[in-house]
């Protein structure tokens, strides 16, 4: 019954390889939460095109991973930095090489993040959980979307926020400081939208379902929900950003939308 969910919730979709081959040639990419899942897989799919990408995560081993796997193309340049986003000084220092190796940035993919799902009532004593929810999904994007800023002017860039379909849902119980970070920085991004799309920077957000990847590997719940793999949500990340679109969410979210606001108003 799962991959039947599967299959009529997260329909499969090609990745447009020419269009992709066209917009991505000798462009510069910045992909956080590269060396696992979503981000992985959108580093992959360009590891046969002439671009430079600079990949960013925590994990320096599976980052080294990836770059070995792109560059058996021979194709796609790879630098990575190894750092925790959370940590501020970690951060400037990332944010001082990339300007000073990269006379403009092309694309930044802002991939990384933290899921908790935990009851208000297992939470009393953990303040650190909304402190480091907000860190990596709130705080941290925008500091590099801020210091990306004047890179991304010089070519026209564009900014791929990868989210969540939780930020277009009423508040879930057991999501407080995942939907609360995650919705913070969809909102930031949205409200400074209208400024930087007038200096020539595109913006795309991108709503994803449950996607099958470590980050919900610790809530045994998720693994009888069906689930978008991360290739396909790769696929469609990028597919989005090619389009420029302002926005991606799956075909039925906004059933799902209707749905939840009925539920809430009665």
């Amino acid at each position: 019954m799962k991959n039947v969910l599967e299959t009529i919730l997260f329909p499969k979709t090609r990745l447009h390889e020419r269009q992709v081959e066209q917009r991505i040639h000798n462009k510069t990419i910045v992909i956080t939460g590269a060396s696992s899942g979503i981000g992985k897989e959108i580093a992959l799919k360009f590891a046969n095109i002439t671009c430079q990408l600079v990949l960013v995560a925590r994990n320096r081993e599976r980052l080294d991973d990836v770059k070995r796997l792109i560059e058996r193309k021979q194709k796609a340049k790879v630098s990575v930095y190894s750092l925790d986003l959370r940590d501020e000084a970690e951060r400037i220092c990332f944010l001082q090489a990339i300007h000073e190796e990269n006379e403009s940035i092309d694309l930044f993919v802002s991939n990384a993040g933290l899921s908790i799902r935990r009851s208000i009532y297992q939470s009393l004593d953990r303040l650190h959980d909304v402190q480091r929810t907000i860190n990596i999904n709130y705080e941290a994007p925008v500091a590099i979307v801020m210091s990306l800023l004047p890179l991304l002017e010089k070519n026209g860039g564009q900014i791929v926020n990868v989210s969540t379909i939780n930020c277009q849902l009423p508040p879930m119980a057991h999501f407080s400081a995942y939907q609360a970070s995650k919705s913070a920085f969809d909102t930031w991004l949205r409200s400074v939208t209208p400024e930087i799309r007038k200096r020539g920077v595109n913006v795309t957000s991108i709503y994803l379902p449950l996607v099958r990847t470590q980050m919900i590997a610790p809530t045994k719940q998720y693994n009888r929900m069906p689930a978008m793999s991360p290739e396909q949500a790769a696929i469609k990340v990028i597919n989005a950003t090619m389009k420029q679109k302002a926005r991606f969410e799956p075909w039925w979210l906004k059933f799902a939308k209707l749905y939840s606001s009925r539920k809430v108003s009665m």
